[in-house]
């Protein structure tokens, strides 16, 4: 095993299965679809075969976008699960239980709700006719991400008893956002339920599932409160830590979690429970507020990224940190809930007409999001991966390692 390996690096293939779906999403609302809750093959090959020049080319290109980044993922999965199999026997593992560097543990439930999800939007897109045994499929989705919220709480849990019961949290240290890891963590689990729970017609399955999405999301949002409050204060009593900078944008990718996860289960109550249709005014609202607080957030943290010179060393520079790729989720979910605002809060209301040109104006400043993130990605991979194998490449300065 690589001695300088981090969990830290499980956020390499979270990046990697965000900006796979990221391209999903093209499909997900530009191509019609209006007999399922979500786009198939079904639906997509028709275009891909009878559509004009312009339209064959986009959804190959976002189909090429789909597979690149799910290659992409994983390839860094299963490298950061044979090493983080390996890394539970080092004393460095040791070392970090009890202290607040154990929080990064968190990263593998996390990427492994992403890897649930990746799964899912291939089979839709590219297995035909899926949506026929749709609920025969939904029941194994619940049972996956079920066990993966197992996962989460049995590690947890036992970091939140030390913490209590040992003291071994030092809050002077806990200048970055980086225990919100659990919260993005959580969140990623409770959207994952929130699928079956929209799209299940079995009372069974979408009930237990709404429970159980709730449950973790209730968790997160109440873990939120408290670790962002302790990280805020000791942030204005220490200084941001250079290292944990990126964490100032976890925000990001938890409010698009969140409002995924009321976009699934306001549908689900309204169809399954409510028989009507999830109004249009609160999916606005709600979206717009998620929307805008990511757009807030995004902008300070780059001015404070920019004035403590982090992309200047970590990201253009020689220096290197695991917590770098977590600069790329804030990018692919301000672009994915950007998707899930002009659809269910912008055309869904009638404010604005699908396809026409204002349409397209607004989504511009998402796209170019999109792909500045996947612009630092190459070079992060650059950074990190090219210049030897992935099993030796895994360097980082021990700051990093305890941020």
């Amino acid at each position: 095993m690589n001695q300088t390996y981090h969990p830290l690096y499980f956020l390499a293939a979270l990046g990697n299965g965000g900006l796979a779906v990221s391209f999903f999403m093209y499909l997900m609302f530009m191509v019609p679809h209006p007999d399922t809750p979500m786009v198939t093959f079904n639906h997509i090959y028709p275009y891909v075969t009878a559509g004009n020049m312009f339209v064959q080319v986009s959804i190959i290109t976002a189909l090429l976008g789909l597979v690149f980044f799910t290659i992409r993922h994983f390839q860094k999965l299963f490298w950061n699960l044979s090493q983080w199999k390996a890394f539970k026997q080092t004393d460095a593992y040791k070392k970090m239980i009890g202290t607040n560097g154990e929080v990064s543990f968190m990263a593998v439930p996390l990427t492994l709700s992403m890897t649930v999800n990746v799964l899912f939007v291939l089979g839709a897109v590219f297995i035909p006719n899926l949506w026929s045994v749709i609920d025969v499929l939904l029941p194994f989705s619940l049972a996956a991400f079920a066990a993966i919220a197992y996962y989460a709480l049995v590690l947890f849990i036992p970091m939140m008893t030390r913490f209590f019961t040992e003291k071994s949290f030092n809050p002077d240290a806990n200048n970055n956002f980086s225990q919100l890891l659990s919260v993005f963590a959580f969140t990623m689990i409770a959207v994952g339920l929130a699928a079956p729970a929209a799209m299940s017609s079995i009372p069974f399955v979408y009930v237990t599932a709404m429970l159980m999405s709730i449950l973790l999301f209730t968790l997160a949002a109440g873990l939120l409160v408290i670790q962002g409050t302790l990280a805020i204060e000791s942030i204005f009593k220490n200084g941001l830590a250079k290292e944990g900078s990126p964490t100032v944008w976890m925000i990001i990718p938890i409010l698009t979690l969140a409002g995924i996860t009321f976009v699934r289960l306001a549908s689900g109550v309204s169809h399954n429970i409510l028989d009507t249709n999830p109004s249009a005014v609160m999916m606005f609202i709600v979206l717009a507020v998620f929307l805008t607080a990511q757009t807030v957030s995004g902008l300070f943290g780059y001015s404070v990224l920019t004035k403590n010179g982090y992309f200047s060393e970590f990201v253009n520079g020689e220096g290197k940190s695991p917590a770098s790729y977590g600069l790329i989720c804030p990018g692919v979910a301000y672009f994915v809930l950007g998707m899930f605002f002009i659809q269910w809060g912008l055309v869904n209301p009638g404010i604005v007409d699908k396809f026409s040109a204002v349409y397209f104006a607004v989504m511009i400043p998402f796209i170019a999001v999109q792909f500045k993130t996947i612009a630092v990605l190459v070079k992060l991979n650059r950074k990190h991966f090219a210049h030897s194998s992935l099993q030796n490449s895994a360097d980082y300065s021990g700051q990093a390692a305890r941020s």
